[in-house]
């Protein structure tokens, strides 16, 4: 090989080597900017008297984990809903109403409005689930050609039946028990979230059967689940204190404690809920679903892909999680309000888009919202520090939002490029 042949072939592979790591930077391009905000963070922290860096203090950690919690977990449902080309926009109205259900469950005796639509609600969502998971048991025993008939059989649909109604009737009289003493930590997380989802479950429904636009159904929900919690409240401006060892539970204080002294309850829960979605997206069957029926709908129905049935599951989850959230948003505010998530859908929305989510479907990871909603949480932790007015953290936090967006798209060098030429 010749010198010019050796120049040659070095220049090739120092450009190989730069495009390389130039298409590493820009895949990892979220978890950077992250980095660069908590380092931004560190050097704008004001100190205290004894030289201790605010925002690098472990108390200070774990105060934005504990607050982006009731966010994050709504951002993760929101995740699976955009995925599939979809949005919610009633998540902060039915977390308002898991509120509400939540704090009436957990302080009053005897048979409320609350605990009528809690113990059927869970009576047919426990159901379902049963009926699934002994389906999809029974679809991994079976092999070859006869697992689908064995599935459809009719001696095999009356036995699921059977032991998804036994399992179900067993949870009903259980939490029936406990309605004359007031409902306890476990009977709430199965009740509140199992209200909530059969809320997504219509809204999927209405979506699928009825035809209709997702951000309209889920409009009208959103108003709809808004005046339920006001009705079931029984005013507007009612609000309903918990106050655990009082008048609920004192178990229902660890869902707001500092667990081992170091992580918010709230903050755990919100990482266990990170780690079941991301498993679920990344190596299920559910996951590729919901990326091909975002992908392209049409070509996922030609493809045998059961599109209605994935579309309820997923609006039935993203309204568990908001359900999951309203009593994570009790246990801290110890109340439960109709207004409660007023404004949460948008913030959830800006952390899945930020976090690279595509609006159109198709694209997207729950690693990513994670990152987006660390970066939202991070950002108001900093201007908060900083005494930065609220009106100006809005703007702030509206033009990231589009510069965010942009960046993900792959937009901005593109403005840039044009704005030369001009």
């Amino acid at each position: 090989m010749t010198a010019k042949q050796k120049s040659v072939a070095e220049i090739d592979k120092t450009r190989s080597l730069r495009a390389k790591g130039l298409q590493m930077i820009m895949q990892t391009k979220l978890y950077w900017g992250l980095g660069f905000l908590l380092v931004f963070g560190a050097l704008s922290s004001p100190v205290t008297s004894k030289g201790v860096n605010i925002f690098t203090s472990l108390g200070n950690m774990t105060d934005v984990l504990r607050q982006v919690s009731v966010t994050g977990i709504v951002a993760v449902g929101m995740t699976l809903v955009i995925l599939i080309a979809g949005i919610d926009l009633s998540v902060g109205s039915i977390l308002a109403l898991g509120t509400v259900i939540c704090a009436m469950l957990l302080t009053q005796e005897g048979w409320t409005t609350a605990s009528y639509i809690g113990v059927p609600a869970v009576g047919a969502v426990v159901f379902i689930l049963c009926w699934a998971a002994i389906s999809v048991l029974r679809g991994i025993t079976n092999s070859g050609g006869t697992a689908r008939e064995a599935q459809t059989s009719p001696k095999t649909l009356t036995m699921t039946a059977l032991i998804s109604g036994a399992v179900s009737m067993g949870l009903m009289i259980w939490l029936i028990g406990q309605v004359p003493t007031k409902f306890g930590v476990l009977a709430v997380l199965i009740a509140v979230p199992s209200v909530c989802a059969v809320f997504g479950a219509m809204n999927g429904a209405l979506i699928v059967y009825g035809r209709l636009q997702p951000f309209i159904v889920t409009l009208a929900m959103m108003v709809g689940a808004l005046g339920m919690a006001r009705l079931i409240a029984g005013q507007d401006t009612a609000v309903y204190p918990v106050y655990t060892g009082t008048n609920a539970t004192e178990n229902f204080e660890i869902l707001r404690t500092l667990l081992w002294g170091v992580v918010p309850a709230p903050g755990l829960i919100f990482l266990f809920v990170l780690v079941v979605f991301f498993i679920l997206t990344r190596f299920t069957t559910y996951g590729a679903y919901l990326l091909a029926i975002g992908g392209n709908e049409q070509a996922s129905r030609l493809a045998g892909l059961n599109v209605n049935r994935t579309k309820i599951v997923t609006y039935a989850i993203s309204s568990a999680l908001a359900g999951l959230a309203g009593i994570l948003y009790v246990a801290q505010f110890r109340q439960g309000k109709p207004d409660a998530g007023m404004g949460l859908e948008l913030d959830a929305i800006a952390a899945v888009v930020i976090g690279g989510t595509s609006l159109m479907g198709g694209r997207g990871t729950v690693a990513g919202t994670m990152v987006g909603v660390l970066i939202f949480g991070f950002l108001g932790n900093i201007l908060q520090l900083n005494n930065i007015d609220s009106n100006t953290q809005l703007v702030l936090k509206g033009v990231i939002i589009v510069a965010a967006v942009l960046i993900q798209e792959g937009q901005l060098t593109q403005i840039f490029s044009k704005l030369k030429r001009n």
